[in-house]
């Protein structure tokens, strides 16, 4: 038995070497008394926004090349925020319908609610958990306004097939990279594709902000709603007051929300991004080991195989049980690796069959098959231990 839970997720490569100075300076006893008195000192040379979305500025000098021109960092919910604002931007409200994967994170669809309109699912392909452009195209009404992709585990979805099916209906196309961030389609970043490509920083993402996320856009006026949104909805002014000739007043110009990230997160993130690769490496190796391991054995199905232009960002590794090939099930197999030490996770039952969707849009668990099947097969095993 192992000493010790070995999770399917760690932070231990982020926390072995942070690098970040303002984790250094906060774990110092004493610390939380004093803040940076200098630029230099604050971030080893980085230097410092003065804007009311200062990490935006801060991150646009580190982040690596092929990403958008417009970054909002968003906080405290991170990708939820992310895709709200995504969702504010684009004008989707009462009467529109936007359409997911229901193989996700509940915060997916629960936003497409938050703005009022409705979320209609579309079913999976079977050998990427993605959702299935043909799908899409099915779920398509003259109410749809916006889909929203989930890129599960890391691995891209069809974008190609996606965008062909939008641009035919006139809909705006929404990522949610959660566990995307370093992944690649065809030569291009995940995040410089679409309409909108948001980000989670969780702690068991490939970087971390402990919490948070952003959103990614080339649009300059979607790029200054979210931003205008993401702060409450007052006018940049409010920090110019701060400034040499700067209004004293600020105005509020809409009703926004408390979605902006602090500066510590921000340089925790940021810290981070040279070291991106690297993570991923980790995740990559630790995926080709399990692929060779299962390689003989039916009784384990594996996803996401790397393919010709597609760069997987390996946040997870997502095994399914073979139909009637074994003598116990999913949860019988995860409880059995408990017992061990090794913690596994679901991602994900499909929210289709939870009670919320379920009762409220009144779907039953034969409308999609597919993610039906997955949800009581699947599982996620350890991924990130160096």
């Amino acid at each position: 038995m192992l000493q010790g839970v070995l999770h399917y997720n760690s932070l231990k490569n982020l926390f072995v070497s942070s690098n970040c100075p303002w984790v250094e300076m906060l774990c110092r006893p004493g610390s939380l008394r004093r803040w940076p008195r200098s630029t230099e000192e604050g971030s080893r040379g980085s230097k410092r926004c003065k804007g009311p979305l200062g990490r935006p500025g801060l991150v646009r000098e580190k982040v690596p090349g092929g990403f958008p021109s417009h970054l909002v960092d968003c906080e405290p919910s991170g990708l939820p925020a992310a895709l709200h604002l995504s969702l504010v931007a684009l004008e989707v409200g009462p009467g529109d319908e936007v359409i997911t994967s229901p193989i996700t994170w509940p915060s997916t669809a629960n936003v497409i609610i938050h703005t009022g309109a409705t979320p209609v699912f579309a079913d999976l392909d079977p050998a990427t958990l993605n959702i299935d452009p043909e799908a899409i195209e099915a779920a398509i009404t003259e109410r749809t306004k916006a889909i929203i992709p989930v890129h599960m585990a890391g691995f891209p979805c069809d974008l190609d097939r996606i965008h062909a099916v939008a641009q035919g209906h006139g809909l705006a196309v929404v990522e949610d990279a959660a566990h995307a961030l370093g992944a690649e389609y065809k030569g291009e970043k995940i995040g410089a594709i679409s309409e909108f490509t948001c980000f989670s920083f969780y702690p068991i993402k490939n970087i971390t902000t402990i919490e948070g996320g952003a959103l990614a856009t080339n649009n300059a006026e979607w790029a200054e709603t979210a931003r205008l949104y993401s702060l409450h909805g007052i006018s940049r002014d409010a920090w110019k007051r701060y400034q040499p000739g700067g209004s004293l007043h600020w105005e509020l110009l809409a009703p926004g929300f408390k979605y902006n990230m602090s500066d510590v997160q921000a340089s925790l993130g940021i810290h981070q991004l040279p070291r991106l690769d690297s993570f991923i490496a980790t995740r990559r190796r630790h995926a080709e080991r399990y692929r060779e391991a299962f390689a003989a054995l039916p009784e384990i199905e594996t996803f996401f195989p790397e393919a010709n232009g597609l760069l997987h960002a390996h946040h997870l590794f997502i095994i399914a049980l073979s139909n009637g090939m074994l003598n116990i099930d999913r949860d019988g197999l995860m409880e059995a690796l408990k017992a061990e030490n090794i913690a596994t996770g679901v991602h994900f039952r499909s929210l289709h069959i939870q009670p919320y969707y379920r009762e409220t849009f009144g779907y039953r668990p034969e409308d999609f098959p597919r993610a039906l099947d997955l949800s009581n097969r699947i599982l996620s095993l350890p991924s990130t231990r160096p």
